[in-house]
């Protein structure tokens, strides 16, 4: 007879979405031996809105939290006990009784430039690029006004073959997704955040748990990795401020400069990278959320009330 599950893991059904959940089992079962036999944690995969919506851009459908909301409604409902999300996938308002006390050690945050050449100035002339972030597409538009962007939704895979079929001519995915499915051999180039600056907390994995779940908050203490912590809290003070969605082309990164403080690098953009609108700071990490909203503060004000109609 199957041994019942001391704890079930509420997980997206993509490969990357079930990879970041064994890596989170992997740790679990690491720190406590309770959780080392493989049927004390069971993933327990959960189709999202996001994942159901391939024909239009998720911008058009409702944009954040339609890759959470289904998860959140099961963690609140007592069907899963944790639930692993991408950090760039979760809003920045939460459900009430949810939070999310753990981050893992976030993997390099930046952009991958995928196809046949290696800087994104060498792709040819009216080169048709595969993205469905505005981020990307504004920050790509801004340095090179005659690249064509399309749409390009699904999984790391279904992109891969896009490409390979050409579809497009390159595509732009993140690094810590490439390689945590061991595909990072498929990057023509990592884009320095100069030239792309990435996601509000991408690379970051997030564990949200019901607030009031005591032992679900000692299970995860010996995972939660501090700096981490730190840079997500100035990256999504930044989106708290500006009320990001997928309609705004908004990016962030925070990184540690010295022991104990941060940089933080923000901007807002028009989709069409008509115009961007950067700024930084720089202070210590015991600050970091209020670093970040003084960053959105600034950009707000910078871009003007019609910035974000």
């Amino acid at each position: 007879m199957a041994k019942t599950p001391v704890l079930r893991i509420g997980s997206r059904g993509s490969p990357l979405a079930l990879a970041q959940a064994e890596m989170v089992r992997a740790r679990l079962a690491a720190a406590w031996p309770e959780l080392a036999e493989r049927h004390a944690i069971a993933v327990e995969v959960i189709r999202t809105t996001g994942d159901r919506i391939t024909d239009r851009p998720l911008a058009e459908a409702g944009g954040k939290g339609l890759f959470t909301k289904e998860i959140e409604e099961a963690l609140i409902a007592g069907r899963v006990d944790l639930a692993v999300h991408s950090m760039k996938d979760l809003p920045t308002v939460i459900p009430d009784g949810l939070v999310v006390p753990c981050l893992l050690q976030r993997e390099d945050p930046r952009d991958a430039l995928i196809g046949k050449v290696a800087r994104v100035a060498d792709l040819p002339r009216g080169a048709v690029i595969g993205t469905s972030s505005l981020r990307r597409k504004a920050q790509l538009l801004a340095r090179r006004r005659d690249l064509v962007i399309r749409d390009f939704r699904g999984n790391v895979d279904t992109r891969l073959r896009k490409l390979e079929h050409g579809d497009v001519q390159a595509t732009i995915l993140a690094l810590a997704g490439l390689r945590r499915l061991g595909l990072e051999q498929r990057a023509a180039a990592v884009l320095d955040a100069g030239e792309m600056l990435p996601a509000v907390a991408q690379g970051a994995i997030g564990i949200e748990i019901r607030a009031e779940d005591g032992r679900m908050r000692d299970f995860l203490k010996p995972l939660h990795h501090t700096a981490t912590g730190f840079a997500v809290a100035a990256e999504r003070g930044v989106l708290e401020v500006l009320d990001g969605s997928c309609r705004t082309p908004i990016a962030a990164l925070a990184s540690g400069r010295t022991f104990g403080r941060l940089r933080l690098d923000a901007l807002v953009a028009k989709p069409d990278g008509s115009k961007v609108i950067r700024t930084a700071r720089e202070g210590p990490e015991t600050d970091a959320a209020e670093m970040g909203r003084d960053a959105g503060e600034e950009l707000r004000r910078d871009a003007g009330p019609g910035f974000f109609g």
